[in-house]
C-alpha cells in the first residue's frame, strides 16, 4: 500500500511539474484545442468561431453580416471585455482572405481571435488590451472562392476572385474555359513541350524545375502555361476561368472601370461580399485602425494606390513609426508604398480605409523570402531558386510534381508538372503558427497604439464671489491622435467633445489650446458648456478651460467616437 501511495504521489507531482513548467506566449491548455499548422474550410472555420463563443459567451459576439455570392456565412466576431459595450472603445478590425487563394490571412485573422480569448486570464497585457480596445475581427471575406481553392483543382495563384460568373474573353460565354486538371491530381500544375528552338531548360540540379536558357544557348523546352485545354474551341487556353474580379479593387476610392483597372467589376461595391463588408465598417464608427490580411512577399503595405495621389505628412509619420515596431516584430517585412514600390492599384480597401474613412490602415503582406533560409531578400518575391532548393531540403519535395508525358488534344505530346497548389504562397505547416503570431502581435501593437483619452487633471480657481475658472486636462498616452490629418483636412468623422453639466451651474465661455498657460487659445463663446476639440494629438495634451458662474457639482464627459468616453464630477466652490 505504501509504494502504491509513493507511486501515486510521485504521478500527482510530475503532472503539477508539467502544468507549471509551460513554453511561454501560448495558451496553456486552451478551452478551444485548435492546431495552427493546417489551413481549414470555410465550415471549420465557422465552427472554431462558434466554439470560441460558447466558450467567452461575455467576451464574444459572433454574427453574420450577410451572405456571400454562393450564400455562405459572412462571419464577424466582436471581441472585448463585458463591462463596456462594445462601440464605447475605440475598436480595431481585422480581415483576411478577401483573395482567396492568399490562405494565410484567414489563419492570422483567426489565430488573433482565439488568442486574444485564450490569454486574457493568463496574461495582464492583454486583458488589459480587451478592456480599452474592441476588436472586429472577419477571418475570410471570400469563403467561396477559399472552398474553391482547398476542394478543387488550382495553381497556388487560383481563385483569386470571387465566384461570380463573368464573361472575361467576351464571347458570351461565362467561365466556360478554366483550368482543366489534365493529370487528375487535385492541381493545376505547367505545360511544357519539347523544342530544339525553346528557350527553357531544365535545371540540373532539381530535374522538376525549369530555368531559362541564356542568350544563344540552345534550348529543351517551350513552356505552354499552366494545364488546360481549349474547351470552347476558341483557338486559347484557359481565358475564361471562373470569377476574375478582384474584390481588392472593387472599393469606392478612386474606383476606375475595366479597362483602366483589371478586376474593377461593375461598379464600386457592386461585389456583395465587398458591400456587406463596407456597409458593416461604416456602422461601426469607434473603429480607429485597421488590418487587412493579404499573402505574399513580407511587407508592411500602405497607400496611396495610385500614384498622383498622397498621404498627409503627418500621417506618413504616424505609419513610419507603427512600422519601425512592426519591422522588429517580424524580421523579414518592410514598410513599402504600394504606388511606389509595387504597382498602381484603383478601387483598394487600403486607400478606402484611409481616404474615406480617416483610418490608419495597413495592408500585410504575409509570408516573405526572409523565412527560407534567414538571408534577406533580393526584392519581395522568392526566386525559383530559393524555393526548389526550400523545397528539397525541407519539404524533401512534397511541394513539387514529377513531370509526366501527356498527350494533348491541341498540342500534342506534352509534359506536365511543377509545383503543387499549396506551395510558393503559402508557408508550410511548421511555419504557419509562427507566421500568424508575428503578424497578431504586430496588430496588437497597432491596436494597443489607437489613441485613448483620459482626464488627468482638473483644477478650480475661485476668480471672485461665485465666478470659477475650471480648467480640465485630457491626455492621450498614444501614438495615433484622435483624427488623422486626412480625417481633419476632409472633416470626415465628428470632432471630440467636452461637456460639462450641472444643476446651479452656467458656462459663460470656454477656450482650448495645446499649451498651459493658454497662449494660443481659441475661445468658443456659443453652446460652450459643449466644447469641440478638433484633435488630441499624437502623445498630445489638450487643456479646457471654463469660465463658470454659480456653485455645485459638475459632471465633466470626454466623448470621441474613435479615443474613448471619460467622465469625472467636481465640486465648484
Amino acid at each position: 500500500m505504501k509504494y502504491f501511495l509513493l507511486i501515486l504521489v510521485l504521478f500527482s507531482t510530475q503532472l503539477l511539474s508539467q502544468e507549471k513548467y509551460f513554453a511561454v506566449g501560448t495558451p496553456v491548455n486552451p478551452k478551444v484545442k485548435v492546431s495552427w499548422d493546417k489551413y481549414r474550410s470555410t465550415s471549420e472555420i465557422e465552427k472554431i468561431l462558434k466554439q470560441l463563443q460558447k466558450a467567452y459567451p461575455q467576451w464574444c459576439k459572433l454574427e453574420s453580416l450577410g451572405k456571400s455570392y454562393g450564400k455562405r456565412d459572412l462571419w464577424l466576431l466582436t471581441i472585448t471585455s463585458p463591462e463596456k459595450d462594445h462601440s464605447e472603445k475605440p475598436a480595431f478590425w481585422i480581415d483576411g482572405g478577401i483573395h482567396a487563394n492568399e490562405l494565410q490571412g484567414v489563419e492570422a485573422s483567426l489565430y488573433t481571435a482565439w488568442y486574444l480569448l485564450e490569454m486574457k486570464d493568463k496574461n495582464e497585457f492583454i486583458k488589459n488590451l480587451l478592456t480599452e480596445r474592441t476588436f472586429y475581427i472577419m477571418p475570410t471575406m471570400s469563403p467561396d472562392s477559399r472552398d474553391a481553392h482547398l476542394t478543387e483543382a488550382n495553381t497556388t495563384h487560383s481563385p483569386r476572385t470571387g465566384q461570380i460568373p463573368v464573361d472575361d474573353d467576351l464571347d458570351g460565354l461565362e467561365d466556360e474555359d478554366g483550368h482543366d486538371d489534365i493529370n487528375k491530381d487535385g492541381n493545376i500544375s505547367m505545360m511544357r513541350k519539347k523544342d530544339p528552338n525553346g528557350k527553357w531548360k531544365v535545371n540540373p540540379e532539381n530535374p522538376i524545375a525549369m530555368i531559362r536558357v541564356k542568350e544563344g544557348e540552345k534550348g529543351q523546352y517551350t513552356i505552354l502555361g499552366s494545364e488546360g485545354i481549349d474547351n470552347d474551341n476558341d483557338g486559347m487556353i484557359n481565358e475564361d476561368g471562373d470569377g476574375s474580379y478582384d474584390p481588392n479593387r472593387n472599393w469606392a476610392w478612386n474606383w476606375q472601370p475595366e479597362q483602366f483597372q483589371r478586376g474593377a467589376h461593375n461598379y464600386p461595391f457592386s461585389i456583395p461580399e465587398v458591400r456587406v463588408v463596407a456597409q458593416a465598417i461604416m456602422k461601426r464608427r469607434n473603429i480607429a485602425g485597421s488590418q487587412t490580411y493579404h499573402n505574399t512577399g513580407g511587407m508592411f503595405l500602405i497607400g496611396p494606390g495610385q500614384k498622383g495621389d498622397s498621404y498627409e505628412g503627418a500621417d506618413m509619420q504616424i505609419f513610419s513609426k507603427l512600422a519601425a515596431t512592426g519591422e522588429k516584430i517580424i524580421p523579414g517585412y518592410k514598410l513599402k508604398v504600394v504606388s511606389k514600390d509595387l504597382y498602381s492599384v484603383y478601387g483598394g480597401e487600403l486607400d478606402w480605409f484611409y481616404k474615406m474613412r480617416g483610418v490608419f490602415c495597413f495592408n500585410n503582406e504575409l509570408f516573405t523570402p526572409y523565412n527560407f533560409f534567414h538571408k534577406k531578400p533580393n526584392g519581395y518575391m522568392a526566386k525559383s531558386s530559393e524555393m526548389q532548393e526550400f523545397d528539397k531540403y525541407l519539404l524533401f519535395q512534397q511541394g513539387s510534381i514529377k513531370w509526366q508525358e501527356f498527350n494533348h488534344p491541341q498540342y500534342g505530346k506534352i509534359e506536365i508538372g511543377g509545383f503543387t497548389k499549396n506551395w510558393m504562397r503559402q508557408p508550410p505547416g511548421f511555419m504557419i503558427q509562427e507566421e500568424c503570431h508575428r503578424n497578431m502581435a504586430f496588430t496588437i501593437y497597432h491596436a494597443q497604439q489607437m489613441p485613448l483619452v483620459k482626464i488627468t487633471d482638473s483644477k478650480i480657481t475661485e476668480i471672485k464671489e461665485g465666478l470659477f475658472e475650471l480648467v480640465v486636462t485630457l491626455k492621450n498616452n498614444k501614438l495615433c491622435p484622435t483624427h488623422s490629418a486626412h480625417d481633419i483636412k476632409q472633416k470626415i468623422n465628428p470632432p471630440n467633445f467636452l461637456t460639462i453639466n450641472g444643476e446651479n451651474i452656467k458656462v459663460l465661455t470656454a477656450f482650448t489650446s495645446n499649451d498651459f498657460l493658454f497662449r494660443r487659445a481659441q475661445e468658443q463663446k456659443r453652446n460652450s458648456a459643449k466644447v469641440k476639440i478638433e484633435n488630441v494629438d499624437s502623445y498630445g495634451t489638450t487643456y479646457v478651460k471654463f469660465l463658470i458662474e454659480g456653485k455645485g457639482k459638475a459632471f465633466i464627459n470626454f466623448l470621441s467616437e474613435r479615443a474613448g468616453n471619460t467622465d469625472i464630477e467636481v465640486e465648484i466652490k
